[in-house]
Formats: structure tokens, C-alpha cells, sequence
């Protein structure tokens, strides 16, 4: 067995904690870059809290999903101010944002350079510079994560910068942050997080660490979520799901995720439909066609033992091997539902009524038509995120699990 774990270098979780910030950011220089996703008002007493310590703070606000002509106004501002510390508090948009501009305070040339898909694609040679990492929602994870997603709104794609160097060196976690959150906000964050720790469990690159992890994860997920939708004052709630949350970014930077994170990128693309929305709509589907998928090759496998090389070419056998890969997906069957006898199809079932629950629409409402679909599985077969799904789906597979999602 081989293999390795990386997250930020140090991890700061309890309520309050966020009194933090103007210390740590101290110890790094005199001037701090501070992106924030909403108005400054709510952070006003961190702003003051940095005042007090004569801190020169120049704000930078992302606004939604940030794009690339974003995130490179944020360098540009930053490398003007010249920031000695990066702060980014808000959700996953906000924290990407951020570690671009450490990525790019740290290492020369532009921004292009360093994006997969439409730049170069070349790798970071230097850590990024100093950056503190607020999460206010609970959902993405990103303040453990070394990538960051951006938004290329004249292709229709999103994109990544990634790299072990772009780790934020910490990760302040509050669960009170998050106590703002509206309902459906809480769904489309949370459904991210379960989608994360699921598909990471299920990853042909999990391992005993990450495994770990997305089982305490799960678990606190699947009894917290659907209460803190209902009820956003629910401490013991909001808690469960911030280390959910955190969770799922140490699982998915360690062990990849899958067909549903996949589809994700292309899909937030076209349309204009939350993150985790997109996740939650997408994940019963998927389980359910990769558990199809994974029994029909055990089916294939047992008719043909010695294998075939073209048997070899159409499709990968799961790392875990078949019959281990399906009982994964009993074993989160049993951390949602709490039953020693559930299966895979009680999860499928589970999520779905989860997602019907929260509210969650079909993939339609957000502009999603099937003249797409071809696009869409063409781009999902060659993101990165299918190279951990537990099995290869086949364009067919692909297209229905769309056709479900559309509603």
C-alpha cells in the first residue's frame, strides 16, 4: 500500500475562532489582501481587528462564480497593494479566488500560464505566498483543497489552477459563519460536501486516511444536513456540517472524486445552476450507474475469468477490485440510513429523497437542454475528476444518467 496525504498547514476549527485572523495575519507582514463574498460590513470587526494592529487591508469582493477576468483583477490589485498575507473568508468561489492570487504573488508570468484547458497548463515552480482560508459556508471544502476552479464564460467551460504548492498555509474554520446561510444556500453547499465524501470514498484512489475521513463525514452529513435547512440556529447542525464540509476538501484532495464532479465542470459551463445543485441532482444518478456499471462487469468477468484485451480496452477494473467497489457503496447505504441491512439501492433512494426533501429541481430549470447532452458527455469522458470514478462509463451510460438529471 502507497500513498499520500496533503492539506493546509495547520487547521483551526471551533465557534469564535475567526478572532484569529488579524494575529495570524500579523505574522506574516503589514499588508494584507482581503477578498470577501459579500459586503464588508459583516467582517467589520475583523476589519477593525486589523486596524487595531496597523494593517494596510485592500478589500477585493468575488461576486459569484468567478471567472478568470476575475481572478486576474484580483492579482493585478494585489500585486499593486503589494500584499504580504492573503485572507480570503467566504464560500468556495471566494477561497479559489484566493489561492490564485497566492499562486500568482509567488510566481511570474500570467495568469494563463498556469490554467489547464484553455493556458499552458504549467506547473507552479513556487509556494504560493502566505494565505489564510475563511470558509462561511459548508460545502466545497476549499480551504484544504490546492485547486481552484474558474469560470470561462466565452467557451462555456470552467477550468483549473492546481498544485500541492497552492495549499493555504491556514485553515480557519467556524462553524458560526455559517449560521447566515439561507435554506437554499445550506442545500446546494451541503449536497456538495456528501457528493465529495461519497465520491471520494468510491474513488479508485481512496485510501485508509481518506477512508476515514469520509466516514465520519458521511455520517455527520447524513443526520445534519436536512436540519440545518430546516432550522439555520441549529449549532449542533451547523457544526456537523462544517466538519462535513471540511472533511470532504482533505478526502477529495487525496483521493479524487468522480462521474458526478465530472459532469460538473461542463455543466456549470452551459448553465446557470449552483455547484452543489448540480452535484445533488447528479449524485443518485450516478450511484446508481456505476453500481449497474460495476455489477455487470463482475457479470462479464465471471462468464470470461482470464479476461480479454479487448475486454482490457473498453473498460478499467476498480482498484479495489469489482466486488469490493460495490460493497462500498452498501457501506454508505448503512452510514446514511443507519440500518445494518441497508444496500446500495436504500442509499440511491435515500439521496433521492434527501434532494426532494431540500427542494432541489431538475437540471431544466437552469437552462440544461438535451441538444446539449452530446457536448456535455464529450467533455465529461475527458475531465480529470473521471479518472476516479470506481468504474469507466460508457457514452451511453453517460447520456442516461443526464436524461434522469434533466428532470
Amino acid at each position: 500500500m502507497r500513498f499520500e496525504f496533503s492539506t493546509a498547514r495547520r487547521i483551526v476549527f471551533g465557534a469564535g475562532v475567526t478572532e484569529q485572523i488579524p494575529s495570524l495575519a500579523a505574522g506574516y507582514g503589514e499588508r494584507v489582501f482581503l477578498l470577501l463574498g459579500g459586503t464588508a460590513d459583516r467582517m467589520s470587526h475583523v476589519l477593525e481587528a486589523l486596524a487595531a494592529r496597523d494593517l494596510a487591508t485592500t478589500i477585493f469582493n468575488v461576486g459569484g462564480e468567478p471567472t478568470t477576468e476575475t481572478a486576474q483583477a484580483a492579482v493585478t490589485a494585489a500585486r499593486e497593494a503589494e500584499t504580504d498575507v492573503v485572507v480570503a473568508i467566504g464560500g468556495g468561489s471566494v477561497m479559489d479566488t484566493g489561492k490564485v492570487v497566492a499562486a500568482m504573488l509567488a510566481n511570474e508570468g500570467e495568469l494563463s500560464d498556469y490554467l489547464e484547458i484553455v493556458g499552458k497548463g504549467r506547473p507552479l515552480r513556487e509556494q504560493s505566498a502566505p494565505m489564510i482560508a475563511v470558509p462561511t459556508t459548508a460545502g466545497s471544502g476549499a480551504e484544504v483543497t490546492y485547486n481552484a476552479v474558474l469560470s470561462v464564460p466565452q467557451q462555456q467551460v470552467k477550468v483549473s489552477m492546481r498544485s500541492p504548492l497552492m495549499l493555504p498555509r491556514w485553515a480557519i474554520v467556524d462553524p458560526l459563519l455559517t449560521h447566515s446561510m439561507p435554506p437554499a444556500l445550506t442545500a446546494s453547499t451541503g449536497l456538495d460536501a456528501l457528493t465529495q465524501l461519497i465520491e471520494a470514498f468510491v474513488s479508485n484512489k481512496a485510501n485508509p486516511l481518506t477512508d476515514g475521513i469520509c466516514r465520519e463525514g458521511i455520517q455527520r452529513a447524513a443526520r445534519s444536513l436536512r436540519r440545518a435547512f430546516e432550522d439555520g440556529g441549529n449549532t449542533e447542525a451547523r457544526m456537523d456540517m462544517s466538519l462535513a464540509s471540511l472533511f470532504s476538501g482533505m478526502a477529495l484532495a487525496n483521493a479524487k472524486l468522480g462521474a458526478v464532479h465530472g459532469f460538473a465542470g461542463p455543466l456549470g459551463g452551459i448553465t446557470n445552476a449552483p455547484h452543489g445543485a448540480i452535484c445533488g441532482r447528479l449524485l443518485p444518478c450516478v450511484m446508481q450507474a456505476n453500481v449497474l456499471a460495476l455489477q455487470n462487469r463482475r457479470a462479464e468477468d465471471s462468464e470470461n475469468p482470464g479476461g480479454d484485451a479487448q475486454g482490457d480496452r473498453n473498460h478499467d477494473a476498480p482498484q479495489l477490485g469489482t466486488q469490493a467497489a460495490l460493497a462500498r457503496f452498501d457501506e454508505i447505504a448503512r452510514l446514511l440510513t443507519g440500518k445494518d441491512t441497508a444496500n446500495a439501492s436504500d442509499a440511491v433512494s435515500w439521496i433521492g429523497d434527501l434532494c426532494t426533501a431540500l427542494g432541489l429541481p431538475g437540471l431544466r430549470r437552469y437552462g440544461l437542454s438535451t441538444v446539449d447532452f452530446p457536448l456535455i458527455v464529450e467533455k465529461t469522458q475527458k475531465a480529470s475528476s473521471m479518472q476516479g470514478n470506481p468504474v469507466e462509463l460508457s457514452e451511453e451510460e453517460l447520456t442516461a444518467i443526464l436524461d434522469w438529471a434533466i428532470g
